[in-house]
């Protein structure tokens, strides 16, 4: 069995709201053990024999299947997402910017996403990984940054999503201790 984390795009925003409790009993029947909820914001962490590949897309059917909508997922083991957090060169506290993760199931949408950001003379990137991609946002105006409101482009809905690297941590605590 590996722990995993599983972080879905675009729930409980833009009209797509699921309750946390819902979330997890549409899971219950899914091969899938030690199901927890984090944060309201669309964080699940568990256990499986599958691979991540497996999870992904079975995760993805149940949340089509029991919600009605298009359901994207970006999916990492307990250890990946350590070590993704591990190599973030940014505070997870800081009073003038905040620090995000941008998690990517396709590595060739996030090349694209850092060569469009380079582009950007105002953000400040740093690859994480393949499936990762770190960023700072002033405090209080990350929504309105030009890389979030790239990252917010249709283009990138299905393979892509941003949490705030206080909630990768938590996510990464709450993965590992399963």
């Amino acid at each position: 069995m590996e722990n995993y984390a599983v972080f879905l795009r675009g729930i409980n925003v833009g009209g797509i709201n699921i309750k946390m409790a819902d979330l997890k009993s549409a899971l219950k029947d899914q091969p899938f053990s030690q199901v927890k909820t984090l944060l309201a914001s669309g964080n699940v962490v568990l256990q499986s024999g599958l691979t991540p590949a497996k999870v992904k897309s079975g995760f993805e059917k149940c949340l089509r299947d029991s919600f009605g909508y298009d359901a994207w997922v970006v999916v990492l083991t307990a250890g990946r997402v350590g070590e993704l957090v591990a190599a973030c060169p940014y505070p997870a506290d800081d009073k003038s910017t905040h620090s995000y993760v941008t998690l990517a199931s396709d590595a060739a949408m996030l090349d694209e996403l850092v060569e469009a950001g380079h582009a950007l003379d105002s953000v400040e990137l740093t690859r994480l990984g393949p499936e990762a991609l770190a960023w700072l946002a002033p405090a209080g105006g990350t929504l309105d940054s030009p890389f979030s409101k790239l990252t917010a482009k249709a283009r990138y809905k299905a393979g892509t999503t941003t949490r705030n690297l206080r909630t990768l941590i938590k996510v990464k605590d709450a993965a590992t201790s399963l």
